[in-house]
């Protein structure tokens, strides 16, 4: 789930909706064919259905902000 997703995610808890959030690690073993829109959605299909599925929370803003200040900090201090 990127930073974009976790923002939509927060959009979409606003309007009623109750979006669940995958990481890419754990769509990738249901990559079947070369990568493109479609194979995508297919994988992500089908690793939404699996039971035993771990979805992410969608972080909050200040989360975001933090993580946001921390990759700064490490880039700085490199």
């Amino acid at each position: 789930a990127c930073g974009g997703s976790h923002f939509m995610a927060r959009k979409l808890e606003e309007l009623g909706h109750s979006p669940k959030l995958i990481s890419p690690q754990f769509v990738r073993p249901f990559v079947k064919s070369n990568k493109n829109d479609f194979v995508d959605a297919e994988a992500i299909c089908e690793a939404a259905s699996r039971p035993s599925m771990r979805f992410v929370q969608p972080r909050t803003e200040s989360q975001q902000a933090m993580r946001a200040l921390h990759r700064v900090r490490e880039s700085l201090v490199q």
